[in-house]
């Protein structure tokens, strides 16, 4: 028997627009991999070109079975210099979401997933003091354009993958083995740094240490700025469109322990999530990213195990992880849910297919047990540029020969669609 979901349920996918969209000239992740010694694996380039293919795209989901989309507007387009606003990246946006529409498809809107404008970072970038107020400033800008179009609107996309990123980098330093980051990144070339160093710090203008990009390890400063920055976004969006809900998205593992582990455990979800809180209460809804679990022992993070089933990205295989972190925000939060990203890489569809099956069995419970979700975002639409690592890690819905840029929905992406279908109204 399907499981049953309420009528109301989003079914979706996501997408970042830096990971998709192709030619993010004026991004700071665009001059990052484009220097002599980059860290990165090869260039965007023309990601899968979803910026010229957005319809097409759009409408492939409708006929998939799946009612809403979650995007993001590229900060470095509509504002590429500081307080010069592009008229015709609004316009762009406008059509995509106009394209939603006409699909019955409800846009999830995500106002800065990583990439920022190359100026923001040559200002400071994500520890400055100022940045809280220039993005609420860009916030305002969109959103008195096309806030009319957004039901939904996500500020900032994992604005704690800092922490996790610094304990994948600590982590490597001690070569434990332990489980992979929740984002692309490039430990390989880690060790040839000096001239990407030297590069960075000709490209921004400023000093190595000071080129504060989103995904750079944090201070407790940076931590700050980023959650002040929603704060000041949420008050911003709901001045000019006050009808959209808000919230934020945080990246989260399924937080768990071996005897001895559990105080480890507990430090662990108040240093990634519960902190956080207070930022958070005066939110709409909250936008829950899982992947996988993380395993604490007595002496700190477990290694996974040798005998585990792991993704591309080398998480271990968990998808009953996702159920368990709805429960566990739940105990914090008093809103509504969004799965906003939850998937695996992976060349075998069979086990995307598996992955989604006990997933979202995960959330069929919580449901039934009155936890309110709203929906569920599958990461990711299309197989797209994984940030370091390229294009080689496959988390899509949708194969597309890059070449051609010729798209094929897997059999996972007919899969969802199919549970989607079945409860639609």
């Amino acid at each position: 028997m399907a499981l049953q979901f309420p009528e109301s349920f989003l079914w979706g996918a996501s997408t970042a627009a830096h990971q998709v969209e192709g030619n993010n000239t004026n991004s700071d992740f665009w001059l990052m991999e484009n220097l002599e010694g980059s860290v990165f694996t090869e260039p965007s380039g023309s990601a899968v070109d979803h910026y010229n293919r957005f319809r097409d795209d759009i409408a492939e989901m409708a006929k998939m079975g799946l009612n809403s989309y979650r995007f993001s507007i590229e900060w470095a387009r509509i504002e590429p210099e500081e307080g010069q606003y592009e008229a015709s990246e609004i316009e762009h946006y406008r059509e995509v979401l106009l394209a939603c529409k006409e699909n019955n498809i409800t846009p999830i809107v995500t106002l800065h997933h990583f990439s920022s404008p190359q100026w923001l970072i040559r200002l400071g970038g994500w520890e400055s003091a100022d940045t809280p107020a220039r993005f609420a400033r860009y916030c305002t800008h969109v959103m008195g354009e096309l806030g009319e179009l957004m039901p939904y609107v996500c500020t900032i996309n994992e604005a704690n993958i800092s922490i996790g990123i610094k304990k994948i980098m600590k982590r490597y330093e001690l070569k434990s083995g332990s489980p992979g980051a929740q984002v692309g990144m490039n430990m390989e070339k880690m060790a040839q740094m000096q001239t990407y160093f030297a590069e960075l710090s000709k490209a921004f203008g400023v000093p190595p240490t000071e080129v504060h990009s989103f995904l750079a390890p944090r201070s407790e400063q940076g931590l700050a700025v980023i959650f002040q920055a929603h704060v000041e976004a949420r008050a911003a969006i709901r001045q000019v469109s006050p009808q959209t809900k808000v919230g934020v998205t945080l990246s989260l593992y399924d937080i768990q322990s071996v005897p001895g582990g559990e105080e480890n455990a507990r430090h662990a979800w108040q240093e990634e999530f519960v902190q956080f809180v207070p930022y958070l209460q005066d939110d709409d809804f909250f936008g829950l990213q899982n992947y996988t679990r993380a395993v604490y022992g007595p002496d700190g993070l477990l290694p996974v195990s040798e005998d585990a089933e792991t993704t591309q990205m080398g998480n271990e295989f968990y998808p009953e992880a996702l159920g368990a972190v709805v429960r566990y925000v739940s105990t914090h939060l008093k809103m509504p849910i969004m799965i906003t990203e939850n998937g695996i890489a992976t060349d075998d569809d069979t086990r995307r297919i598996a992955f989604i099956d006990q997933a979202l069995k995960g959330v069929h419970d919580c449901i039934a047990d009155g936890f309110q979700v709203l929906g569920y975002m599958h990461w990711s639409l299309m197989d797209n540029f994984e940030w370091q690592l390229g294009f080689s890690k496959r988390f899509g819905l949708i194969e597309v020969d890059r070449t051609t840029q010729e798209r094929t929905i897997k059999p996972s992406g007919i899969h969802l669609g199919n549970i989607a279908r079945e409860n639609a109204i």
